[in-house]
């Protein structure tokens, strides 16, 4: 049996030499065969030169190298398109996810024959109380919200045998929210527990901008629930429309000397209603943009070259 393990990276310099060491050791300890695919997410610091150096000390070790940076969800995606193993780790380069839960994910797959292991965090260390409340509120809305039931506190980590890595492999969107998709395609799936750390070295990259771009795919792939928010919304704005018209009706006969003529109706329906439109416009232009995206179809990611695998060098014919 081969346990693919799926490591994407940007900018993890500080990191990184400790992270393949754990990673090393873990692989060592599950006593299965095994190759670790590192995938460089167009990184601008020696991120590449250590992944390179370790390729070449060790050919178990594997890099995929994109050719810019195109994101966390699609490196994971390369990362799945290119796993050989008969069950795959996703697990971030940062540490704040142990590479040591790794032997218990694989023995509780063993043991449940399930088909996916995914990680729910107990605490997040070192984490602003910002990063936490902000998180814990998208989670429940998320879930909530979304037509499929996506584990809560859970992120990326996680394990996927080869049964829910081929029903991957066919889906066809590009801008894919991997932890939604994986909790969508079904099967049996277990959660495992364990506490996040704070990252071993560096800063995180992921900014305020990526995470409010990755919620927004999460919420727009998999809920139709805001759009028929917008139309329940429409319909409760007309029902207080019709209610502002017999109160502008009664103060206008019955309280003529306390009514501003005109002035307070005017103001109160173009401010509710020009909210309520804003609203509804906004929520289908973020529809009718990943419509957009897919329509154009570009491919997720685009690699500059692989080592450690058969062919290292890429033509167009190997482009995802």
């Amino acid at each position: 049996m081969i346990v693919s393990i799926l490591v994407p990276c940007y900018n993890e310099q500080e990191v990184l030499e400790e992270t393949i060491y754990r990673l090393l050791a873990v692989a060592r300890e599950i006593d299965l065969d095994y190759e670790i695919i590192f995938i460089d997410d167009g990184s601008t610091d020696a991120t590449l030169s250590i992944i390179e150096h370790s390729c070449a000390t060790n050919k178990k070790i594997k890099c995929i190298s994109l050719s810019r940076n195109f994101g966390h969800q699609p490196a994971i995606s390369a990362g799945i398109n290119h796993a050989s193993g008969d069950v795959a780790i996703i697990i971030d380069a940062d540490l704040q996810d142990p590479p040591e839960l790794i032997p218990d994910m694989i023995k509780m797959w063993q043991l449940e024959n399930c088909n996916v292991v995914y990680a729910v965090r107990r605490r997040r260390d070192k984490e602003s109380a910002f990063k936490k409340l902000t998180a814990r509120w998208y989670y429940r809305i998320l879930s909530n919200l979304s037509d499929v039931s996506i584990p809560k506190d859970t992120g990326d980590f996680r394990l996927i045998d080869r049964k829910v890595i081929d029903t991957f492999l066919k889906l066809p969107e590009k801008q894919k929210y991997i932890r939604g998709l994986i909790a969508w395609v079904g099967f049996i799936q277990k959660p495992i527990f364990y506490e996040r750390k704070e990252r071993f070295a560096g800063i995180t990259k992921f900014s305020v901008n990526n995470m409010l771009r990755f919620a927004r795919v999460g919420l727009v792939y998999f809920t139709k629930k805001p759009l028929r928010l917008a139309t329940n919304l429409g319909l409760f704005c007309f029902i207080v429309s019709i209610g502002l018209v017999v109160y502008v009706l009664i103060s206008k006969f019955y309280f003529p000397e306390t009514t501003v003529r005109g002035w307070s109706s005017i103001i109160i329906a173009i401010i509710f209603f020009g909210g309520v439109q804003l609203l509804s416009i906004g929520l289908m232009g973020e529809y009718i943009a990943s419509i957009f995206d897919e329509i154009k179809s570009r491919p997720e990611y685009i690699m500059d070259r692989k080592i450690n695998f058969d062919h290292e060098k890429l033509g167009a014919k190997d482009q995802p």
